[in-house]
């Protein structure tokens, strides 16, 4: 068994403020023996417009936010998954990435978002991250690491189901949905959907998640409650989420045991033989 520990934190359009946050996990993951930190989508940063989502952007070679997670993952020789920005190849968008940086402080992997969150309701929120994201166009083999074969993705991406089954059939143990899920949505589906996850795919889903309020406009405001959920769909660790005025106490981590050898016997006990020559095979 290793341990996993999922962090949270509360983004704003201050990459050093960001940075300060995730450090501070680091530190309390290394000291609670954590053999990998996942930490939320866009930790870099969340802007409170699409233009100022763009003009903070920056490549990861440069960013002083990815170069001071680097470094402080080098030091506590601790891997650590992290949402971020990068530049897109249209000056009008950025891409949602999640990278991998590995115990010696190299990025060792990347996941372009494929779905983007795009929400118009009449009288309502209007939501449209295509505006300033660029979508991905591939899901990334699963890696290795130190708690298990790791498959990639992002917030939204989890209404769809398709993804994780791929990545499972590709190997995957472990599936990652870092976020920044809206508080309505959250409340009505963030645990649902992640422990379907779990439970469909017969893997670990390690959810870590944006929390409170983005910036003082009060334009922006995550859920929280990171988790993480075992292959037959138990939460074995939880965080909470915000205040009612969208106020949140300080970065944190939950940690849980991932167990693969109770992975593999929940696959073996419960085996998911698909109709294949029913409907098509997901691949």
């Amino acid at each position: 068994m290793a341990i996993a520990a999922v962090g949270q934190i509360c983004s704003t359009a201050s990459m050093t403020h960001n940075l300060s946050q995730c450090v501070t996990l680091i530190q309390k993951a290394a000291s609670a023996g954590a053999k990998a930190l996942f930490l939320p989508e866009a930790s870099d940063y969340i802007a409170p417009t699409a233009a100022e989502t763009i003009s903070l952007v920056q490549p990861a070679s440069t960013s002083p936010f990815v170069l001071g997670l680097r470094s402080a993952a080098r030091a506590a020789s601790l891997p650590i998954s992290v949402g971020i920005h990068e530049p897109s190849t249209s000056s009008k968008r950025v891409k949602n990435i999640l990278i991998w940086i590995d115990a010696n402080g190299e990025i060792a992997h990347r996941y372009q978002k494929l779905h983007l969150f795009d929400v118009e309701i009449k009288d309502g929120p209007i939501l449209k991250e295509s505006n300033s994201v660029e979508p991905g166009m591939e899901i990334p083999e699963p890696f290795d690491s130190a708690v298990g074969k790791v498959g990639s993705m992002i917030c939204f991406d989890l209404r769809f189901p398709e993804i994780s089954l791929a990545l499972r059939k590709r190997g995957a143990q472990l599936l990652l949905y870092p976020s920044a899920f809206t508080v309505p949505t959250g409340i009505a589906h963030w645990s649902t959907l992640l422990r379907a996850r779990a439970v469909e795919t017969q893997s670990y889903v390690i959810a870590a998640a944006q929390c409170g309020m983005h910036n003082e406009a009060g334009t922006r405001r995550s859920y929280g409650h990171s988790v993480i959920v075992d292959p037959w769909g138990k939460v074995i660790a939880e965080l909470g989420g915000a205040a009612e005025d969208g106020s949140w106490k300080e970065p944190e981590i939950a940690v849980a045991d991932i167990d693969l050898d109770y992975l593999e016997k929940v696959r073996r006990e419960m085996p998911l033989l698909r109709r294949t020559d029913v409907y098509p095979e997901i691949k």
